[in-house]
């Protein structure tokens, strides 16, 4: 299993300045290299305290391209239906050239009501958007002289500049609880990431992407990124009381960014959502630990709590952790990132030796 870090800010600017963010951010970025993350994850949503700090996954990732030699650099996930499939898939290419290869585009077809309002974009043009941006702008990054006539987008035969550095940029499909979700990214070929927050059947989720998968003829399962919340520390206790009100309030803020959905909205491309939103008001701190979504305790813990997790979801390739979520300082998270790295990263590498050998 392989372990890296995801950015998700959860702070409203009278909390903490954008500036400070992201400074503490990067040089959390910078501790990647020598504790073992292979990766750097950022969101992209807009407007409100919940996750609007990062409007542009790439930019944030271009910077981290300069603070770890060797961390992958991953979109977790970029979004269709507000972006120009000319200019986003400019920009991997971009960011793929600075950073010597190292770029994995994830897209999602945002769940947000809100954003999709202030945009002016139909909540019912979602799948739609989603399925002709993915498709355009895999083409445009994998391909030259590219023409599409779509609902959305449209162009005449062009060549996308930059090329990308690497041979073949990875792409990944993020879901949260609904089957058609995983089982689309099975079958396009992409890895899945996924979130356990929601205490969603995680086992019968994955079990529908690695069907679909094979069922498409691709090699291999597929592979598997699921996120979780983490506090490392020495002490349990104190673990806890880096965790519990921050996630608390991130669970609340996620809530309240979404809350259009139990207060009427509907759409056809969301079904359910109102119930899985209603089921997330229901969720603290207590209950993300009981369902093994959140990750906090000594390293002793968290090596059984990750095994036993692994266990429970039926096997997942990489997990991409949180450690800065809502208003966990610097200190916490550096400490907490350290010990993760140097306790709790080497067992899962000493895993994967000993079933080689075998």
């Amino acid at each position: 299993m392989e372990f890296g870090i995801q950015f998700f800010p959860d702070v409203r600017p009278d909390q903490k300045s954008a500036r400070d963010y992201f400074d503490e951010s990067l040089r959390l970025v910078e501790l990647c290299d020598d504790y073992g993350y292979t990766h750097v994850r950022t969101v992209e949503h807009y407007f409100e305290s919940y996750g609007g700090y990062s409007p542009s996954p790439l930019i944030f990732l271009t910077a981290c391209a300069a603070r770890s030699e060797k961390a992958r650099l991953i979109t977790g996930a970029v979004l269709p239906a507000f972006n120009n499939p000319l200019k986003l898939a400019g920009e991997v290419g971009m960011v793929d050239a600075i950073s010597k290869g190292r770029v994995e585009v994830g897209f999602a077809r945002a769940f947000l009501p809100h954003e999709f309002h202030r945009f002016g974009v139909d909540l019912d043009e979602s799948v739609a958007r989603f399925d002709e941006g993915v498709a355009q702008i895999t083409r445009l990054i994998d391909e030259e002289n590219v023409r599409m006539d779509g609902r959305f987008h449209s162009f005449g035969e062009l060549t996308s500049l930059p090329r990308p550095t690497q041979k073949q940029i990875p792409y990944w499909t993020a879901a949260i609880a609904t089957p058609a979700s995983f089982e689309k990214a099975g079958r396009a070929g992409h890895s899945v990431m996924a979130i356990p927050l929601g205490g969603g059947a995680m086992v019968e989720l994955l079990g529908l992407y690695r069907d679909a998968w094979r069922s498409a003829g691709h090699p291999g399962n597929g592979r598997v990124m699921l996120a979780f919340h983490m506090v490392c520390h020495e002490d349990h206790g104190a673990a806890e009381d880096i965790a519990r009100d921050n996630l608390n309030r991130y669970l609340k803020s996620l809530v309240s960014s979404a809350s259009d959905w139990t207060s009427g909205e509907m759409s056809k491309d969301y079904p359910h959502y109102g119930e899985i939103i209603a089921k997330l008001e229901k969720e603290n701190y207590d209950t993300q630990m009981a369902s093994g979504a959140a990750w906090v305790g000594t390293p002793d813990e968290l090596v059984e709590r990750v095994r036993d997790y692994n266990a429970t979801a039926g096997g997942f390739e990489i997990a991409s952790l949180q450690v800065n979520f809502n208003m966990i300082p610097y200190e916490d998270a550096a400490r907490s990132m350290k010990l993760f790295g140097s306790k709790v990263i080497p067992h899962f590498a000493s895993d994967v030796a000993n079933a080689a050998a075998e």
